[in-house]
């Protein structure tokens, strides 16, 4: 089962469902996946996504993994910053079940199933490389498209954000790398809506403009 929107708002439409609480598995055990854009809620969605701006995707120049701080970093102050856990084990914690942890005391997730919410595929953590953590809109986007040009502590955030990370097959997160909505989405047409959504809902709260095709390429997918 998927979390559902419940929609306060455009500015609320996936950061209520997603991000404000921070840890949806800690109250809802089902609560892995992408939340599902109702038939109803289409409208509000494509609204999100219309009202977002366009530009040409800059150059990577000066580009790193780096620029967005430590990777995981739990000092940051995105929701579940300094809470004692890196990101990584946060996001983990957060979209998978069946859970278990490095020992007693521990926030390091050696165990733990979902499915895929991009393949529906059935996935199984084991503390190896089976699952990775997907941004939704990736750091190298997010570079090109204006993130060059914020403070640090604003990409150490971003970078960290709940709300523009999911837990995924390393694979597929692979294959998406960094490219946007008009070059790459979920096998699962089902969460094609549910994704391109949850992309908009993160270049919303960041300020954060799209290409022309991109924005194109998400419209569609909620019409």
């Amino acid at each position: 089962m998927k979390p559902k929107l419940f929609l306060t708002g455009i500015a609320l439409f996936v950061v209520a469902a997603i991000a404000a609480a921070g840890c949806l598995a800690a109250t809802n055990p089902d609560a892995a996946g992408l939340p599902r854009v109702e038939t109803g809620q289409r409208p509000e969605a494509s609204a999100l996504i219309a009202k977002l701006a366009t530009k040409g995707r800059g150059p990577k120049t000066g580009y790193s993994r780096d620029q967005f701080g430590k990777a995981w970093t739990d000092n940051q102050s995105a929701p579940l910053g300094h809470n004692g856990c890196d990101t990584r084990n946060d996001i983990l914690k957060r979209d998978l079940t069946n859970i278990r942890y490095r020992s007693v005391g521990s926030c390091a997730v050696v165990y733990g199933t979902t499915v895929d919410p991009y393949t529906g595929k059935p996935l199984t953590h084991t503390g190896h490389s089976e699952v990775g953590i997907d941004h939704m809109i990736p750091l190298s986007y997010a570079w090109q498209m204006g993130a060059s040009g914020w403070p640090a502590a604003k990409r150490v955030e971003f970078a960290n954000d709940p709300l523009n990370l999911i837990a995924v097959a390393s694979a597929v997160n692979s294959s998406k790398s960094d490219s946007g909505p008009a070059s790459w989405l979920p096998s699962s047409k089902n969460v094609r809506c549910d994704y391109v959504t949850r992309f908009a809902a993160v270049a919303d709260k960041y300020g954060l403009a799209v290409t022309a095709s991109d924005k194109s390429a998400m419209a569609a997918q909620c019409a």
